[in-house]
């Protein structure tokens, strides 16, 4: 329902913050609320969960920390709680990048998350993921290790040998110097 709100913060808690719009105070639960300062004003994006039993607003200093929380609590077994727990403990890019060379054991070590919900994240998102990089304002898609892995399988190399190979690979370049990289490796 509500895309951000823009305003001043006028209280800062461990769960959550108050921004002022307007003269209404909106209470938004962030992942690190020491991120923000006290009476400054800002742009938060934000998400409203509603429940049963609970309207719930989230907020984030960024889109993309957004978006990557939505495409969290998509995942059987991950709320909002637990994307936040994510988020609060790493950037954007790293945990794309662990979820895209299937790196489980990063995301284990998030509170909350275990070697189930780990793989699920992963079956769920690998592929489906990008990220706007801050410094050159590009969004890199995590969608050149998909192509890549999908050339590979139509060259008839097997899904094990990819899977090592794509892991050491950096998504934030382009597919073709991907392909040439994990050939490169793979005839090592």
């Amino acid at each position: 329902m509500y895309g951000y709100i823009k305003g001043k913060l006028t209280k800062i808690t461990p769960k959550y913050i108050i921004c002022e719009n307007n003269g209404i105070g909106y209470l938004i639960t962030v992942a690190n609320p020491y991120n923000y300062k006290l009476n400054e004003d800002y742009t938060i994006y934000t998400y409203q969960a509603v429940r049963e039993d609970s309207i719930d607003l989230y907020g984030f200093l960024h889109e993309d920390e957004k978006e990557l929380f939505l495409k969290l609590i998509s995942v059987s077994g991950i709320g909002p709680k637990s994307a936040l727990s994510i988020l609060a403990s790493g950037s954007v890019k790293e945990i794309v990048n662990a979820i895209e060379s299937r790196n489980d054991k990063y995301l284990r070590k998030f509170p909350g998350i275990g070697q189930k919900a780990s793989q699920q994240i992963i079956l769920d998102l690998v592929g489906k993921l990008s990220f706007t990089d801050e410094e050159d304002g590009i969004i890199k898609s995590s969608s050149n290790l998909s192509d890549v892995e999908d050339a590979l399988i139509a060259l008839g190399y097997g899904k094990k040998e990819i899977t090592k190979i794509i892991a050491k690979l950096d998504p934030s370049q382009d597919v073709a110097v991907l392909v040439k990289e994990a050939l490169r490796q793979l005839v090592k």
